[in-house]
């Protein structure tokens, strides 16, 4: 019989702001799993895109962390270090024939899906019409050397691969069936942030052995998508478990861009560590 795997779970924030409740929150949720296993909690710093993340908030991840009472296991993986690794992924899905450039700006999409009459929809919004993807390999490689461009993967090709339909394991839920294609053609690069978020988190689940998954019911929907990279790739998958989110009084869903409390500020009040974690949905 084989063993079971160790417990590994992780999180993975932004570096575009200071941590709040929300944050804490799904923090907590990974730590305390992790903690009550036995097993190990990671810490890493998803800060792809630059033209976002400031590195002043990475060392306040680290300390507001430090200061709620959770510690991590191992070095702390800052994304932005390893763009090689993450382009040797992409590398092995062009050799597949599974990407293409795509040289359409925001506005060339948004004119094409106006002109469409009945666009279709997946959980980011309209889905790419698919206009560069029957580009021949000459004009392809043509504009490539003088265009900016954007990397896709091929839906179609990347799901006429599969042995079989794909599924993932949600905790207490059991298995459930994925369907990536809603997420059309999806950017797994472009040229100011060389790598996607969906592309880096699931390399850097596989690479770091993390078993479970404990993130935000708003991200439920990218596991499929999640799921067929892993499978694509060859990695292995892990098991999902995504919580309900932290709203305010008015029951909006805690945010950065909505003026969440951040921890420093309620440690600045004086509310002590413990008092912050029950608000966040842990009590001691």
């Amino acid at each position: 019989m084989t063993a079971p795997r160790p417990l590994v779970t992780r999180f993975a924030p932004s570096p575009t702001g200071f941590l709040h409740l929300g944050h804490a929150h799904s923090a907590l949720a990974g730590w305390r799993r992790a903690r009550a296993a036995g097993g190990r909690f990671l810490l890493r710093i998803e800060d792809i895109d630059a033209t976002r993340c400031r590195p002043e908030f990475v060392s306040a991840i680290e300390e507001d962390l430090a200061w709620l009472g959770l510690d991590w296991d191992g070095p702390v993986r800052v994304q932005s270090r390893h763009m090689a690794d993450y382009r040797v992924s992409l590398d092995h899905l062009a050799a597949q024939g599974l990407l293409y450039p795509c040289f359409c700006s925001r506005s060339d999409i948004a004119r094409g899906i106006a002109a469409s009459a009945a666009a279709p929809h997946g959980p980011d919004g309209p889905l790419y019409p698919g206009t560069c993807r029957h580009l021949g390999k000459p004009e392809r490689a043509a504009r490539m050397a003088r265009e900016p461009f954007a990397l896709r993967l091929d839906m179609a090709r990347a799901l006429a691969t599969l042995p079989a339909p794909l599924d993932f394991e949600e905790a207490g839920q059991g298995i459930i069936r994925c369907d990536p294609a809603r997420f059309g053609d999806a950017v797994l690069a472009r040229k100011e942030v060389p790598a996607s978020y969906h592309l880096c988190v699931t390399h850097d689940d596989a690479r770091d052995g993390v078993t479970l998954v404990t993130r935000g019911a708003d991200l439920l929907p990218a596991t499929d998508l999640h799921r067929l990279l892993q499978q694509l790739l060859g990695w292995p998958a892990p098991v999902y478990a995504h919580h309900a989110l932290l709203a305010d009084s008015l029951g909006r869903r805690l945010a950065k861009r909505d003026g969440a409390p951040a921890l420093r500020s309620l440690r600045t009040q004086g509310i002590s560590p413990s008092a912050v974690r029950a608000m966040a949905g842990w009590p001691d």
